[in-house]
């Protein structure tokens, strides 16, 4: 029982550790890490009608390259963002319900909205940095040997979308460090299966 006591009370003590540095963190970048500059950029660059235009743009450039029997792929791509989403937006946020920066009582009067509005929705994980690191890592090990070095760029462009969600106060930093670990297990196991069962059938040599 004392054992037991003891392992509980590290925990609690871990937690809340974790929890002051992570509350710390999200103030630095979201109070005084600041320019008018990013003021600016991030609610545009988080924003959908943004990073819509760049997936576009490579599932039109697959489809270029290997024809219409590349859907394969592009179902792959789908089937990333709804298993992605569905564990961090239906999953993890009901069952942790973590209060976002924006909606905590002992927070909320500290932190610059720069959306406009503050999301109802759980804070743990980010839906964001889940579904952005999941896409990334998807198409990065399904298109390594055409894209080469530049795929790392996916990998910067999500973690730039995922910082702007803590920089303009609807997220914490842990929980786009556990959405993006989530996404990249998600991505990088549906592209494990991917490349063993439909990459020889979708890009075999012409």
């Amino acid at each position: 029982m004392i054992l037991l006591e003891a392992g509980i009370s590290f925990w609690i003590k871990l937690l809340a550790y974790l929890n002051l540095g992570d509350t710390w963190l999200f103030l630095k970048i979201n109070n005084e890490w600041t320019s008018a500059f990013l003021d600016n950029i991030f609610p545009w660059w988080r924003d959908s009608n943004t990073w819509f235009p760049l997936y576009l743009f490579l599932l039109l450039l697959v489809l270029y390259n290997f024809g219409w029997k590349s859907w394969p792929w592009i179902v792959g791509v789908i089937v990333t963002v709804a298993v992605t989403d569905q564990v961090s937006s239906t999953l993890l946020k009901n069952w942790i319900n973590r209060p976002r920066p924006c909606n905590d009582v002992f927070l909320r009067d500290y932190v610059r909205l720069l959306l406009g509005r503050c999301p109802g929705s759980g804070s743990f994980t980010s839906s964001h940095a889940t579904n952005h690191f999941g896409v990334a890592c998807f198409i990065y090990f399904t298109m390594r040997p055409w894209f080469g070095k530049w795929g790392y760029l996916l990998f910067f462009w999500a973690a730039t979308v995922s910082y702007g969600q803590v920089y303009i106060g609807v997220h914490y930093p842990l929980d786009i460090i556990g959405g993006a670990i989530l996404g990249s297990f998600i991505g990088y196991q549906l592209a494990k299966v991917f490349n063993r069962r439909l990459a020889p059938l979708v890009f075999k040599e012409q």
